[in-house]
C-alpha cells in the first residue's frame, strides 16, 4: 500500500483527484464552515477530528508550510476574518470549536485579530501527514480505497486506455498513423535489407530515444499482453514526439540514401538514427522531458505503472489532467469517435 506520509507526490495526486475529493467528501461525513464558496476548518476542529493536540497540528503547519498553503490553508486577518466570524456566529448546528482556549490560555475567538483556516484539501492534506493519529490512518486507507474505486467506476475496471479518454487524442493517434506511413515508406524504400525485424528495430530507436523503453519494455511495465498494440496507450503529446521523430528521421534517410545512390544497409541506418539523434537533440530536449514527465507522472497515477527508467521525471499529476481523463469532459474512444467522425475522416484521408 502506498504510504502517503512520506510521498508528497502521492500526497498530491489525491488532493488533485477532483473526482475522488468528492466522493471523499460525502463518505467523510465532516461538516465545515462555507466562507467565500468553500468549506474552512479551524485548527481546533482538525485537531479534534484527528483527536491529537492542538500543538501537533501547529507543528505541522511549521514543519509542512508550503505545502499546505498550496492546499488551501491561510490565515484570515481583517475584513475577512470579520466576515468569517459573522458565519461563526449564526451557526447553531456545528461544532466549530472556534471559541475555546489553547494550552497555552490564549483566547482564539472573538478577540483574535488573525486566525488560520484549512479548506477541505488542507483538511484531507494534515490526515495524510499525521502519523500518530489512528482516525488518521483509518483516514489515509479510505482515500486510497475510494481513489480505486472511482477509477474502477470511471474505466470499467481497466485504466489500459485511460489515455484515449482526452479530446486530443484522436488526432495525435491519426496524424501518428499518417507520419508512420512516411516513416516505412522510407525504411522500405532506402533501407537495403529484407529483415522484417527492420521496422521494429528503428522504430525501437526512436522508443529509446524519446522515454528510454523500447517496445517490450514498455509492454512490460504496463503489464500489455503480447497482441496489445503499444501506441493505442499512449499519450497524445507522446504520439506527436513520436510523428515528429518518424517524419524527421524518414526524410534523413532518404537524403542520406540519395547522396550516396544506393540503399542504405540496417546497421547502417541504426548508426544514421544516432546521428539524427544528435544533430536533433537540442530541438527534441525541451519535448522529451516533457512526454517523459507526463508518461512516467501520469502512468504512475492512472495506472500505478513505475517507469524505472524515468523515475526521475516522475511528479504530481495537476488536477487539469485529472479532470482531463477522469472529469465531465472525459469520453471514451467509442462516444468521441460517434461525436467527431467528420474529423476523423478528414483527417484520415489527409
Amino acid at each position: 500500500m502506498k504510504d502517503l506520509t512520506s510521498s508528497l507526490v502521492e500526497r498530491k495526486n489525491i488532493l488533485n483527484n477532483n473526482l475522488a475529493l468528492k466522493e471523499v467528501y460525502s463518505q467523510l461525513g465532516i461538516d465545515g464552515i462555507m466562507f467565500e464558496k468553500r468549506y474552512r476548518y479551524t485548527k481546533q476542529q482538525i485537531a479534534k477530528y484527528f483527536d491529537v493536540d492542538l500543538r501537533t497540528i501547529e507543528r505541522l503547519q511549521d514543519t509542512y508550510q508550503d505545502e499546505l498553503h498550496a492546499s488551501g490553508t491561510e490565515v484570515l486577518v481583517g475584513v475577512r476574518l470579520r466576515q468569517f466570524k459573522d458565519i461563526v456566529a449564526q451557526l447553531t448546528d456545528i461544532d466549530v470549536g472556534q471559541f475555546e482556549q489553547d494550552s497555552n490560555n490564549e483566547i482564539v475567538g472573538t478577540r483574535a485579530t488573525s486566525l488560520t483556516v484549512f479548506t477541505f484539501r488542507g483538511f484531507l492534506n494534515i490526515g495524510m501527514l499525521l502519523t500518530g493519529s489512528e482516525q488518521a490512518k483509518e483516514l489515509r486507507s479510505m482515500l486510497l480505497d475510494i481513489v480505486i474505486d472511482v477509477l474502477n467506476k470511471k474505466l470499467g475496471g481497466t485504466t489500459k486506455f485511460i489515455n484515449q479518454r482526452e479530446d486530443q487524442y484522436i488526432s495525435s493517434a491519426i496524424r501518428e498513423v499518417n507520419y508512420r506511413q512516411n516513416f516505412t515508406n522510407a525504411i522500405d524504400l532506402y533501407v537495403e535489407t529484407e529483415n522484417k525485424f527492420k521496422y521494429s528495430q528503428l522504430t525501437d530507436k526512436i522508443y529509446v530515444s524519446i522515454f528510454k523503453e523500447n517496445a517490450k519494455n514498455y509492454k512490460q511495465v504496463l503489464k500489455l499482453k503480447a497482441k496489445d498494440n503499444v501506441r493505442d496507450t499512449m499519450y497524445s503529446e507522446v504520439l506527436d514526439l513520436i510523428a515528429s521523430y518518424e517524419n524527421g528521421f524518414a526524410s534523413f534517410l532518404k537524403k542520406e540514401s540519395e547522396k550516396v545512390g544506393k540503399k542504405i544497409r540496417l546497421s547502417e541506418a541504426n548508426v544514421l538514427f544516432k546521428t539524427f539523434e544528435e544533430i536533433t537533440s537540442d530541438i527534441y530536449d525541451p519535448l522529451r522531458e516533457k512526454a517523459r514527465s507526463l508518461m512516467a507522472s501520469r502512468d504512475m497515477a492512472f495506472r500505478d505503472a513505475l517507469h524505472e527508467q524515468l523515475k526521475e521525471y516522475i511528479s504530481s499529476v495537476s488536477q487539469e489532467d485529472f479532470d482531463k481523463f477522469l472529469g465531465e469532459k472525459s469520453k471514451s474512444l467509442e462516444e468521441r469517435l460517434s461525436e467527431n467522425m467528420d474529423v476523423f475522416v478528414r483527417l484520415k484521408d489527409r
